[in-house]
């Protein structure tokens, strides 16, 4: 590979919430590891690679020129996103004009200005489950009830939608926004082009505001494709809001940064409106030009073999559980660089709780995270973002300590 994706990045002492909250925030770890053990992070949702030269080579260029005054986004911003899109979503040139995008301090912040240009404080929003805690935080906050439709496991173990329960909950609580995360967190679907043309058909009939959440597009696994949501039809783009960033993909989360794309110039109108009003949402001049340095052509390679990488991760670690640990489940992703894991025969099987998995887990340095705040009773998700070494040793201390102890 042209890019190092081996060797073992040191990040603590970094500001890296994955390591240095470890063992000092409650709210984050369950202990810190016991002497002997080293940490794993393999929770928080950012990855243990060092990104695409491109990007502090941009950051260095322009931070070496001392003048931080206030700025305007440059055309070669605008033209990276589009250029982007284009070539790895197959987005159509002649639609997706400058005038489709804006900035965005994050995607949970555009969630909150979509939602709040079409409903208001009480209101439903339909959202799948298993469910992002970031959506589930950002509608508490902002009062919104959330329903839930929950995704539901087919023969093969394969999350789907229910489309008859979307249908009849989004009747029932008379609910005109939803909330679309695709490729899917934590559970890795990315949907096929015939399940999002379901879906819509539903938002559609109910003439609900689809928010799409579409961070997570560039992390595909063993030759996934992603499929824009907008793309599925002309009735898709005029009610689609969707949400971008590139910091999952180039673990740039840290610098802030991410930006939608809407088509449809009224709905464009009002979230630009209502984002505009807090006055908090600018762009930082150092963003803009890490996501330009992120969408040169080195990082096309870059992400390609991050993909390839992550893949073999994925691939082990589902592989292992099965082989391994009987009792736990787990849904080989598609997409992102997370597994959500099913305990719960385990659990039953030998009279633990999944707290129990957890502090076992932790106490080895393997540093997973509490799947109950997505949702999933039982259940932790994991983040394989790291050099194969490590998500190899990992596994080697959960079979060894936790779940063969």
């Amino acid at each position: 590979m042209q890019y190092d994706f081996t060797s073992i990045l040191d990040r603590s002492g970094k500001d890296a919430l994955a390591l240095d909250s470890l063992g000092r925030n409650p709210g984050f770890a369950p202990d810190a590891p016991q002497p002997g053990f080293d940490p794993i992070p393999m929770w928080v949702a950012d990855m243990n690679f060092p990104t695409v030269p491109t990007v502090p080579q941009a950051l260095i260029e322009r931070a070496s020129h001392p003048a931080y005054g206030y700025f305007s986004p440059t055309d070669a911003y605008y033209d990276a996103i589009i250029r982007w899109h284009v070539t790895r979503n197959g987005c159509d040139p002649a639609l997706l004009t400058r005038d489709c995008i804006g900035y965005e301090n994050g995607v949970l912040g555009g969630v909150v200005s979509a939602l709040t240009s079409f409903a208001n404080p009480g209101d439903p929003v339909l959202v799948h489950s298993p469910t992002y805690i970031g959506f589930t935080k950002s509608l508490s906050n902002n009062g919104f009830s959330i329903v839930h439709s929950p995704l539901v496991r087919d023969a093969q173990g394969v999350w789907r939608m229910d489309y008859d329960d979307m249908a009849r909950k989004i009747r029932e609580n008379h609910i005109h926004a939803a909330i679309l995360c695709s490729p899917h967190n934590p559970c890795g679907r990315v949907w096929e082009r015939w399940e999002l043309e379901r879906a819509m058909e539903i938002y559609k009939a109910n003439h609900c505001v689809v928010i799409s959440d579409e961070i997570w597009s560039d992390i595909l696994l063993n030759g996934h494709k992603h499929t824009p949501t907008q793309s599925i039809s002309a009735d898709a783009r005029s009610r689609t809001i969707a949400l971008y960033a590139p910091s999952k993909t180039f673990n740039l989360a840290g610098l802030v940064g991410s930006y939608h794309i809407i088509y449809d110039p009224y709905l464009r109108d009002r979230c630009r409106a209502k984002s505009s009003k807090c006055h908090y949402n600018d762009m930082n001049v150092l963003s803009m030009h890490a996501l330009i340095g992120a969408y040169q052509p080195e990082g096309y390679v870059w992400v390609d073999e991050l993909c390839q990488v992550l893949s073999g991760n994925i691939n082990f670690a589902c592989d292992y559980i099965r082989d391994h640990f009987q009792g736990v489940e787990v849904s080989r992703p598609e997409g992102t660089y997370m597994l959500f894991v099913d305990c719960s025969q385990w659990c039953q099987a030998h009279g633990k709780t999944i707290e129990d998995v957890e502090k076992a887990a932790w106490a080895v340095g393997v540093a997973i995270q509490d799947g109950r705040m997505f949702h999933g009773p039982c259940s932790v998700r994991m983040n394989l973002a790291l050099p194969f070494s490590r998500v190899e040793e990992a596994f080697h201390r959960l079979d060894k300590y936790v779940f063969n102890a």
